[in-house]
């Protein structure tokens, strides 16, 4: 029979500190590693200065925000482009983090390039442009930008403003709508020149902006809003404003724990005098947040049963959907009397008896013939 060897006490408890001893460093490395990264922007560039830019006009670059491993340091370029805030060429010796405008900037619009480094690599990200600027004291000079409202969603309108400007009265206003690639550095012009702008299916991916142009007697000077953020499909978000100004959302893009509600319930005829005569029932449909609901389906019957039930169908862009019922030969036609109708409003796919479906119980009036 073999004999176990016994490891006396101490000389345990100090092979435990031998290797506790052995692991800490080990243990110390991988707590202090730090996760290296490059330079990334998460906010473009910005530049600040004279309001309107002028000759003279001392323009500074605020560096935007960054991600990476610290420390980040910056550098800067200018740049003079066209109208557009495109073309554009490096200004020499504008390397500073401000630049005062010269001669050869009338007519240009500005822009700063700023380039971040450190230890592990660098990136650059170019500012939006100045206004357009302009050749004489008394020609347009944008005091504020043009701007847009309205999320940038296909089917979606979207309006511009002109901004504010200076100069010898009157000025008049010509408006372009422009698409953009989605860093906002190409901008191609479209046939819209009013003040709204309709999202299109092929505007998917891009970014819009408006360029105004303001002209008096003394010249003409352009401006450019900031470009909208990329432009969704209705289908991706979810959400389009009708003209009405009702938001629209699509059913399926509705998360559990909110409501589909059956807003509103209107017949024709009302009251019901006849039993040949069709009965016209347009539904509205909403939901919790709300917004009107499209897609979502609609169920309606009579209770009792003495009218025909439609096939249950969706609702349309502006959450309605109407349906035509034929009264059955035992409905009832009396004065004072109503008949019930049950109606729901639920998403395919969803539990019978669950989801996000909403009821209601509503009534029309009947009269005798």
């Amino acid at each position: 029979m073999k004999h176990l060897t016994r490891i006396p006490p101490f000389r345990a408890l100090i092979g435990l500190l031998v290797v506790a001893a052995l692991a800490a460093p080990l243990a110390s490395s991988t707590a202090t590693r730090t996760t290296k990264a490059a330079p990334a922007n998460t906010a473009k560039p910005t530049i600040t200065g004279a309001n309107p830019v002028v000759v003279g006009s001392k323009l500074v670059a605020n560096n935007g925000t960054w991600t990476g491993t610290q420390p980040i340091t910056f550098a800067y370029q200018w740049l003079r482009c066209n109208d557009d805030a495109e073309s554009c060429q490096t200004i020499s010796k504008a390397t500073d983090k401000s630049y005062t405008t010269v001669a050869a900037d009338v007519h240009r619009t500005i822009r700063v390039r700023v380039t971040a480094t450190n230890d592990d690599g660098n990136a650059t990200a170019t500012s939006d442009p100045t206004a357009q600027i302009a050749a004489e004291d008394n020609a347009p000079q944008e005091t504020a930008p043009p701007s847009i409202s309205g999320d940038p969603v296909v089917g979606n309108q979207l309006t511009a403003t002109t901004g504010s400007w200076k100069g010898t009265k009157p000025i008049t206003y010509a408006l372009e709508w422009q698409t953009c690639d989605a860093s906002a550095t190409n901008c191609t012009a479209t046939a819209t020149t009013t003040n709204t702008y309709t999202v299109a299916k092929g505007d998917v991916g891009k970014r819009l902006r408006v360029k105004v142009t303001a002209k008096n007697g003394a010249g003409q000077t352009a401006g450019l809003s900031d470009p909208t953020a990329v432009v969704k499909d209705n289908a991706e978000s979810g959400v389009i404003t009708l003209p009405n100004g009702e938001k629209s959302i699509a059913v399926a893009a509705i998360p559990a724990g909110q409501r589909l509600i059956v807003e509103d319930v209107k017949f024709s005829p009302n009251p019901v005098n006849s039993r040949t005569t069709p009965i016209t029932v347009k539904i509205k449909v909403g939901d919790t947040q709300n917004h009107v609901v499209r897609d979502a389906l609609v169920f309606i019957r009579s209770t009792p049963l003495v009218a025909s039930v439609p096939t249950d169908a969706p609702t349309g862009t502006d959450g309605t959907v109407t349906y035509t019922l034929h009264p059955e030969t035992d409905f009832p036609l009396k004065n004072n009397y109503n008949v019930q109708f049950f109606v729901k409003a639920y998403r395919k796919g969803d539990p019978a008896l669950a989801g996000i479906s909403g009821t209601r119980l509503v009534q029309v009036k009947t009269v005798a013939p």
